[in-house]
């Protein structure tokens, strides 16, 4: 049987991933049809990136092995932009210049023109890509902060929310519509409701042994704060380091954070917390796993 296209892109990466300190060798460059396909919001003029070739691996660090068509995966492949691109807000005005220390890479990922894709919803939103890109509807849905799941296959069927304080109702007064723009407006209903607070109800919380590209850390509040585990290495000493993307208020590009140091833009995973830029530390009790 010949393995199909994305299979075959999802096992360059993770060969990539096993190489310790491989240096980045590619320029930004358009994306490619199979890239477009995998993340259905690019445009085909603009320059990008794959994540891990972006950021290669600390040197004598390897990265962990993931499984091709998982999370992980495609966040490997996750498109960012050249060096020297600021963050910059849904008004397109400066948040972060581009030589900022904790500045590791900004993906290229679009944010709407209004205030809603911030850090649990940027989380939610790569999330909801991914199973799109795998053409798994029924698995996009997530919670309101209320409790309340938001599913898109409700949505794409016509059911609408209607929200009275904290009581949600689903009725049918929209059209039947699974188009692109469709699920672009169910993300927006989502980004509208949910929040650091729901993201903190997911149940799996792994153990920080366990913790492997796609997991995420949440201090639920208003506000709290959220963190995705981008990618995952290790060294011969089984020393861990892991890139940590966040967007953030208000909505923002969604971007790589950096601590500084020797291992920059890589934070290590043996403390006792996970301390970013911009937020107190995350204990391990705040890892959680779609």
């Amino acid at each position: 049987m010949t393995p199909r296209p994305g299979r075959l892109l999802g096992l360059a990466l993770v060969l990539l991933g096993c190489v310790p300190g491989v240096a980045a060798s590619s320029e930004p460059r358009v994306p490619t049809r199979e890239e477009r396909a995998r993340y259905a919001w690019l445009t085909s003029t603009r320059p990008v990136l794959p994540l891990s070739e972006a950021l290669p691996a600390p040197e004598g660090y390897t990265r962990l092995p993931v499984e091709p068509g998982s999370f992980g995966a495609w966040l490997r492949g996750l498109p960012v932009r050249p060096k020297g691109t600021p963050v910059r807000d849904f008004r397109g005005e400066e948040i972060l210049p581009a030589g900022h220390p904790a500045l590791g890479a900004v993906a290229e990922l679009d944010v709407a023109p209004v205030n809603l894709q911030q850090c649990a919803d940027s989380i939610i939103r790569l999330h909801a890509e991914w199973l799109w890109s795998r053409r798994e509807p029924e698995r996009i849905a997530y919670r309101f902060t209320s409790g309340d799941v938001a599913a898109w296959s409700k949505y794409a069927a016509g059911e609408r929310a209607r929200v009275s304080g904290s009581k949600v109702t689903w009725v049918k007064n929209g059209p039947v519509d699974a188009s692109r723009a469709a699920f672009q407006r169910y993300l927006d209903l989502v980004f509208t409701y949910a929040g650091t607070l729901s993201l903190e109800t997911v149940k799996q919380r792994p153990s920080r042994e366990d913790v492997r590209p796609g997991d995420f850390f949440v201090l639920g509040g208003s506000p709290g704060h959220a963190v995705l585990v981008l990618d995952v290495a290790r060294d011969a000493r089984g020393r861990r380091v892991a890139l940590l993307g966040q967007g953030f208020i208000p909505a923002q590009d969604f971007h790589v954070l950096s601590p500084g140091g020797d291992t920059a833009p890589w934070f290590s995973l043996d403390g006792d917390t996970v301390a970013t830029p911009f937020w107190k530390p995350f204990p391990w009790t705040a890892l959680r796993r779609w």
